[in-house]
């Protein structure tokens, strides 16, 4: 699953605003519908009001009624994630509108959003074949394929630079090369974190270990590097370790890209998915909470979503030309916004070069962080509409 990304006391102050933009507390259009799965969390329980539905698209109408902020899976029963929506506050309900084919699936809720949930193991009926899809659709799924793999064969060069210079004991350069690095997992981390085991070993910040799991031994990744870079100031043998493992470990993700299930509505659901890491995690500041480098995630978060939404807005505009109409405007504002705070104003946006710089977050005022959660929230709530209006028909 994906590593916890905030404390559970900053997920509570962050899940109503979340809830406030993503049309949380909207009545399922379609409820009691044999293609709704009503699911009710609370702290002990998952309760989901039917076993099986019929195969094609499917609607998760989440409801958290415990104390503890939430997350719902929809999973393969490898524990691959076809389709999830995180930080669900008390009180608050949200969609999720997934595609799945006939088969066997579990529907997971992780109170407190950590370990492996409360599980239900539930079934997709029919002969086996997904919804038939708009030939725009395959190919819009095609282009995003085509793009994840260029993200992850672009990552693994700007890794080693990356590793051989924590190797080499060169603090000045690994801090250099540490955003450059993440920019091509920031842009696609929803297909990266499908696969549930990779993640946790790449990105996992100092509060999301589980309990029992011991700081020293079981952190790794780019964040346990971070913390050795800008606080400790000094590399160990143990970091020299902790980054040949990092490129072990994304080149596992590299080569496995390419097997990642994926659907139209996981490309929609995934956009959202990057606006709620930045709405928790960049603009609180949490993130790269010892680089200060949260704008360079910031801005591949933004990136990757707004790849998939251009590859299904030709569809989605002809379902719904008022919501990409919106979409428009929010991205080219939230654009706008971000280049603000651009220090080096050369390439990066068309995933060719990633040298841009930002402003280190540190410098950014309350007043600042406000206006850019303000500006990703006015995306995020059309955005959370765009699974619905790609599978909508006229």
């Amino acid at each position: 699953m994906r590593a916890v990304r905030l404390s559970v006391a900053t997920a509570a102050a962050t899940a109503a605003a979340l809830a406030a933009v993503t049309g949380c507390t909207e009545k399922s259009e379609a409820a009691g519908g044999d293609r709704v799965v009503e699911v009710t969390a609370t702290d002990s329980e998952c309760k989901v009001s039917k076993k099986e539905f019929p195969a094609g698209h499917v609607q998760l109408d989440v409801t958290n009624k415990g104390s503890k902020v939430t997350e719902v899976y929809l999973l393969f029963p490898d524990d691959r994630i076809v389709s999830e929506r995180e930080n669900i506050g008390p009180g608050t309900r949200q969609k999720v509108t997934a595609e799945v084919k006939a088969g066997d699936y579990r529907i997971a809720c992780k109170p407190g959003m950590k370990g492996k949930g409360i599980r239900q193991d539930v079934k997709a009926t029919g002969g086996g074949e997904a919804a038939k899809r708009d030939p725009r659709l395959d190919a819009a799924v095609a282009s995003y394929r085509e793009y994840t793999q260029e993200q992850a064969d672009g990552t693994l060069p700007r890794v080693k630079v990356f590793a051989d210079a924590v190797k080499a004991g060169d603090v000045a350069a690994a801090k250099k090369a540490y955003a450059p690095s993440r920019i091509g997992w920031e842009r696609t981390e929803p297909v990266a974190e499908s696969f549930g085991d990779i993640d946790p070993k790449v990105d996992l910040r100092e509060d999301g270990l589980e309990e029992g799991q011991d700081l020293e031994k079981d952190w790794t990744g780019w964040h346990r590097l971070e913390r050795s870079l800008w606080k400790d100031g000094k590399l160990t043998d143990r970091d020299s370790a902790l980054a040949d493992q990092l490129v072990e470990d994304l080149t596992d993700w590299q080569n496995r890209v390419g097997k990642a299930e994926i659907t139209p509505t996981s490309m929609a659901n995934g956009a959202k998915e990057l606006l709620d890491e930045v709405a928790t995690g960049k603009v609180t500041g949490e993130e790269e909470r010892y680089s200060h480098t949260d704008l360079v995630d910031f801005k591949a978060n933004v990136e990757g979503a707004e790849k998939s939404y251009a590859l299904l807005k030709p569809v989605a505009s002809e379902n719904d030309a008022a919501l990409t109409k919106e979409l428009d405007t929010q991205f080219a504002a939230l654009d706008t916004l971000l280049d603000k705070y651009r220090e080096d104003k050369g390439k990066g946006g068309d995933g060719s070069e990633d040298s841009y710089e930002f402003t280190s977050y540190d410098k950014v005022g309350k007043a600042e962080r406000k206006e850019l959660s303000d500006a990703v929230n006015a995306l995020a709530e059309p955005l959370s509409k765009l699974a619905a209006a790609v599978v909508a028909t006229k």
